[in-house]
């Protein structure tokens, strides 16, 4: 059992620095996220960066040729695409990146 430490309301506010009577334990702290740049290289964000990125290529290559309605085609689909897979990859990065 501990011995009760008694005060006088005195003392108290003329005793700015008060010590404790037990001395604080230290302890390692350890971080459990390790976050590098190298993780956003993952094979699978990758590869689907590079499939959209090849189909815009292929439009603007289209656009340049001359073959205005299947550029249009193109176009049309990326406009779904595009976001679909950037906020899939957003969301595949972070559930499988351990934070």
């Amino acid at each position: 059992m501990r011995k009760t430490q008694y005060i006088t309301f005195r003392n108290f506010f003329h005793k700015p620095s008060f010590k404790s009577p037990t001395k604080p334990r230290p302890f390692k702290a350890y971080s459990f996220v390790p976050f590098s740049p190298l993780a956003m290289l993952d094979p699978t964000i990758l590869t689907i960066g590079g499939i959209v990125l090849g189909i815009a290529f292929i439009q603007q290559i289209l656009e340049r040729l001359g073959v205005i309605d299947l550029a249009d085609q193109f176009e049309k689909v990326m406009r779904f695409i595009l976001p679909v897979t950037f906020y899939g990859a957003l969301f595949y990065f972070f559930a499988t990146f351990m934070f």
